[in-house]
This record gives structure tokens, sequence and C-alpha cells, in this order.
């Protein structure tokens, strides 16, 4: 009877330990916090590249933000803070010296250092891997390796913008084993009798035979940087299906602690009624892009949160200025006047965002509210129509990706304008992917299209969107080329006085709005939704995730 009350005795006191100890329900029902778990999010769109030399667009970036890391970041003011750089100097007009951050490993086990940072540079600046973002850092001339933990940039000529742009996601630093082992990878598909120093020589070297090799190693560059990336970001690659969704789990050696999440699921669920039905029944944990005629539903849901932030961004229609009739600029100016953005900002987006007088917004250097637009007139858009010889009108198309309803009613409020003035629009819903691809080659008329401003400085979003180096896939999806405004921001990026950049891009403005090669909507603001239960989640005005602290109530 004593071994057997003993034994119970022990049973007992094993029991009330362990309910003392594990805490995975009681803190929930308690209401304090506990780990983050696995995370599923729903998105509107599939990623198009892992790769941070790869593609343009957030979907993209929304990932690899996790993944990778560049030598600086914004912080949540949108300041330049430190990232894999802990400190940096501007030692002349065109060169900076930056000490990196020691003890920083990838996901594969490398190390972080100066020779990384040069690679990365190489890698994105080599003709081989053709980035669309190269226009990011094109401007620096040399890297050089001081020792393991300073390097040096060097730029062609005086760029003030340079810490604002190497923020960007083109400034993302990847493994350089997995560079090296991408580089193999693709000399060995074209079979090619070199190697990767022998590469590497030629490419430093520059020239023909770079050129032609170069060209044979294109198609398979950057192949295993997609299947594979490795970065130091919180979150490391685990799996991916393409259209569907892309799987991250936490990386426990990252640089500043281990992430309170296990893992994070981005899904892409294009219907957006889809996306709030999942975060409604639990499916979801998070949603991007609730859009505005959601936000009653969400808001009046007492288990769902909705994220309002400013976007540092603008929703505009561009128009095609190398198509006739649009290559006249009366005519874009009376398409202009035959836009109601009072209305469409109520009847669209209900009432969210700001409406937009320029490119710029108001956080923006450059923003001038001074601005005269060219307002809403039907009058003096049948005027212009008339004097530009379509008094009768014309048949033209507008192009929008599919997965977005709000740039569909954009759309469609502007057909039925123009169908006032005698012009027959047709609207053109195509997938995302193809649609990028499509206004990138110029098969369009007018496009609806929302463009972010990653590196927070005017010459980043005036120069992608309208400088005529850019026309085509790399942004200027508007074939906008006007001589004074491409010298306007040739200047701007070269002048450090802040007071003068800032006239510089009001001018830039004044010219954008004469010849009209775009509609500026409004300045969004960013509506995403999650559970209620979640703490922790910080999104920036880039609509970019922190999913760093993540914890669960």
């Amino acid at each position: 009877m004593k071994r057997f009350f003993q034994f119970f005795m022990l049973i007992a006191i094993v029991f009330f330990v362990s309910a003392c100890t594990d805490d995975s329900e009681s803190a929930v029902e308690g209401g304090s916090p506990s780990e983050g778990g696995d995370l599923i999010m729903s998105f509107p769109t599939d990623i198009i590249s892992m790769d941070p030399h790869g593609s343009e667009d957030t979907p993209s970036e929304q990932v690899r933000h996790t993944i990778y890391e560049g030598l600086v970041t914004h912080d949540e003011n949108m300041e330049i803070a430190p990232a894999l750089a802990t400190e940096w100097e501007q030692i002349d007009e065109t060169t900076w010296e930056f000490s990196l951050r020691e003890g920083v490993t990838f996901h594969d086990g490398s190390e972080f250092n100066a020779e990384v940072v040069e690679a990365n540079i190489d890698r994105l600046k080599d003709i081989a891997r053709a980035s669309p973002r190269l226009f990011i850092l094109d401007m620096i001339s040399e890297v050089n390796v001081i020792d393991d933990y300073t390097v040096e940039i060097i730029t062609e000529y005086p760029f003030s913008p340079l810490l604002g742009n190497l923020s960007h996601g083109a400034g993302k630093m990847i493994s350089k084993e997995l560079i090296d082992e991408d580089y193999q990878n693709a000399i060995d598909e074209a079979e090619l009798d070199i190697t990767l120093d022998e590469y590497y020589e030629l490419r430093e070297d520059g020239g023909s035979e770079h050129e032609e090799i170069a060209s044979q190693i294109g198609n398979s560059t950057g192949t295993l940087v997609e299947q594979h990336p490795v970065g130091t970001g919180y979150l490391q690659f685990d799996s991916r299906t393409p259209g569907e969704s892309t799987t991250l789990v936490a990386y426990e050696d990252y640089w500043d602690g281990a992430p309170t999440i296990d893992s994070a699921e981005f899904k892409a669920v294009s219907e957006t009624s889809a996306r709030i039905a999942e975060l409604e029944t639990g499916t979801s944990d998070f949603i991007a892009r609730s859009e505005s005629n959601n936000i009653d539903r969400i808001e009046s849901n007492e288990n769902l949160t909705l994220d309002k932030t400013d976007a540092l961004a603008i929703d505009y229609i561009g128009i095609n200025t190398e198509k006739e009739p649009f290559s006249n600029k009366l005519v874009r100016q009376a398409i202009t006047h035959a836009f109601n953005q009072e209305a469409v900002l109520s009847g669209v987006f209900n009432d969210s965002g700001t409406p937009a007088i320029g490119a710029l917004s108001p956080v923006t250097l450059g923003y001038d509210e001074n601005l005269e637009p060219l307002e809403y007139d039907m009058e003096r858009a049948a005027e212009l129509l008339a004097e530009a010889g379509y008094e009768d009108g014309f048949e033209a198309n507008i192009m929008i990706n599919e997965d977005n309803p709000e740039r569909l009613d954009t759309a469609i409020w502007l057909q039925e304008s123009l169908a006032d003035l005698n012009i027959d629009i047709n609207i053109q819903q195509v997938e995302w992917g193809a649609y990028l691809e499509m206004t990138g080659n110029g098969e369009h008329d007018m496009f609806v299209l929302g463009w972010s401003n990653p590196p927070a400085d005017p010459n980043h979003l005036l120069s992608t969107l309208f400088h005529s180096d850019m026309i085509g896939t790399a942004g200027n999806r508007s074939f906008f080329s006007n001589e004074e405004f491409d010298r306007l921001l040739d200047e701007g990026k070269r002048e450090s006085d802040q007071a003068a950049r800032e006239q510089i891009y009001k001018d830039a403005q004044e010219i954008l709005i004469d010849e009209a090669p775009a509609i500026f909507i409004r300045y969004p603001e960013n509506l995403n939704a999650y559970q209620s239960n979640i703490n922790g989640l910080i999104i920036d005005n880039n609509n970019l995730l922190d999913l760093r602290n993540v914890t669960r109530e």
C-alpha cells in the first residue's frame, strides 16, 4: 500500500509540473502571447521571380523581402537604417565606404563579407543575367574589397539617392556560393570549355569575347537561384508550387535572432472574395489587398483586423505615347480631361487614399501642392479632340490585370466617359505576368497600374515610369520620351543640395502635367487584413511585411 501511495504521489507531481510548464493552451486562453507558429498568407497573384535580380514587381518582392537583405534598409519612418552594413561614409562625390556586419551567415552556411557584396553587384551588372533591375544600381562603376568587412562602392557620377537605391530589392544579397554554382550550371548547360574563374576574368575585362559567352549562358543564368534561393534573411526557402504557393521556414541562425514564426506560406488566391472568405473561416491568417469595397465587411468582424498604411506609391492610367492617336499630346490631354477623378475615388475606391495631383506623393521630396492638374472638363476634352482632328472619335483598348477589380472598375468609368466623346474603348483583362510582359512590349493603347517607390526617392519613381532610358519592361510603359524631362531627371540625381533637387522634381512634374503621358488617379493606401489574434505584424509604406516578431493570442 505504501509503494502504491508513493507511485500515486509521483504521478500527481508529474501532472502538476506538466500543467505548470506547458503554456501552449493556457497562454492562449488567458490572452497572453504565444509563438506565431505557421502563418498562411493569401495574395492576389503568384510571384514571378525568386531572384532579387529578377522581376520588378511587388508580389515577388513581398516574398523576397523575407529571404534576402541589403546593406541598408528603411526604418518605420522610411529613413535609411543599417542592415548588412552597420556604418557608411561618403568619402567624396562618387566614393562610399561601408562597414559590414560581422557574424552573418547565409542559409547555406556560407559567410557574408565584402566579397559577397562585390559578387552580387558584378552579377547584377552582368549582361548574361540581363537583369530588368539593373537600372537601380547601374551607376556603380566599381566595387572594391578593402578587407573582409569593409567595401568601397564608387559611382560613375555623383548620385545622391545611392543609399535609397541600395535599400531596393535589387541591392539585396545572394549567397556567393549559390552565385558561383548558378554560373557553373549555366556554363555546363551551354557545354562551354571554360572554367568559372576564366568566365569571371572575361567579364571583368569586357569586350566581344565576354559578350559572346554571355549570350550562350544567358538562358540558364539564374536557374538555380530561382529553384532554391539563398539569402541572409529571417526566413529561408522550403518549397514552391508555381502558380499556387511558396513556403518559407524560420532561419534559426538569423543574425538578429530567430523569428517567432515557424513558417510562412504565401498562397496565390486571385479572387478578393475568396481571400476574404479564407480569412473569415480561419483558412488564412493574413490576406493582401482586401480592396476598399470590403472595408466595412472586415471592420465589422471582431475576429479580423484591417490594416491601413499610406502607400509610397501612385495609381495611374498610362497612355502609350507611341501609338496613334495617343502620340498627339492634344488627344492625351483630352483623355485626361475626360477622367472624373472625384467620381472614381468615391465610386471605385470608396474614398480610400488621397486624390493625386502629380506623380509624387505628399511624403516624397518634390511633391508640389501648387501643381494644377488637368481637371475633369468634358467640354474642354471635346474641344481638344476637335483641334487634334478626332472630333468623330476613334477606337482603342485599355489593358488591366485580371485579378484587380478596382482597376477593372476604373477602366469601366473611363470607358463610359469616353463614349460620350465617340471614343470606343475595349477593355482587355490579362493574367498578371502576361500583363507586365504585354504592356512592356507596347501591346496596349492605355493601361491601369500602380507603382511603388521602394527607395523613397523621387528619382526612382519618376525615372522608372517616364525616363526615355526606361521605355518598355523596365517601367516606362507609357513609352514617353521628352528631352527636357530627361535632362531634369539626369540633373536631379546628381544634385546634392536638397532644395535644388526639390525644385527640379517640381519642374519635372509640370512637364508631365502638360505632356499627359499618364492620368494620376490617387496616392493609395495599402489595405491588408489579418486575424485579430495576430500581434507583431509590421507592414511598411511599400507594403512589405515584417514577420519576425509575429505572435498569437
